[in-house]
């Protein structure tokens, strides 16, 4: 007879943000993510909008200033609801990727510019909230 266990350390339920639906409504129908950030400075994927595109554009510090801020938005969000800083973030929640992209962001802006010890906590945190992001 085989048993199954969950893990037996008790790691944390997936931490999965509420949406703003405001928010994901206009960058959605493609209200420019400067204008979404400036209206909804705490929502993470108009930051991390803010970043791709700047990052695709070679604009490297300026992605690098977008991810790191919502990035620190994103915490600040994962915080107020019981994330204490370990335990999954999953990318299938869909209002968990504006962070997940700005980690993503900032780690690969970090290694274009050689910041090497950023772009190793970067990912390792992408791998630690959700396994599937960071091979």
């Amino acid at each position: 007879m085989t048993h199954s266990h969950g893990n037996l350390l008790g790691e944390p339920a997936p931490t999965l943000l509420p949406g703003n639906p405001e928010a994901d409504a206009a960058l959605a129908a493609g209200t420019p993510a400067a204008e979404v950030a400036a209206n909804h400075p705490t929502v993470s994927a108009a930051w991390a909008a803010l970043g791709e595109t700047a990052l695709a554009e070679g604009a490297t510090i300026e992605a690098y200033a977008y991810a790191r801020t919502g990035y620190h938005r994103g915490l600040d969000a994962l915080r107020r609801n019981g994330w204490k800083g370990y335990g999954p973030v999953p990318w299938s929640h869909e209002p968990n990727r504006g962070f997940l992209r700005c980690v993503t962001v900032l780690a690969k802006a970090a290694e274009a510019i050689g910041e090497t010890s950023e772009q190793e906590r970067c990912t390792q945190l992408l791998r630690d909230c959700d396994p599937t992001l960071a091979p």
